[in-house]
């Protein structure tokens, strides 16, 4: 049951980086704040399903993009 669970929020993180690239490639919205929770929200999914799995690089990857999105809110937004 826990490993489905994980599943499902990993696809689900991948759809929501493929929709956050698409809305900005396609200049539906501009990198924004809703960019970058979008984004966040999909590197801390794809992380989890990564470090489960014990599958590192995607984790450390991922981890460093959730750093990066929230350093960029931060100094855009406070």
């Amino acid at each position: 049951m826990k490993d489905k669970i994980i599943d499902v929020v990993s696809w689900c993180g991948t759809f929501v980086a493929i929709l956050a690239y698409i809305l900005v490639s396609f200049k539906i919205i501009q990198p924004n704040l809703i960019y970058q929770i979008l984004n966040i929200s999909a590197a801390m999914s794809i992380a989890i399903v990564s470090f489960h799995k014990k599958v590192y690089q995607p984790a450390v990857l991922n981890i460093i993009s959730v750093l990066i999105g929230t350093i960029a809110i931060v100094k855009y937004y406070l």
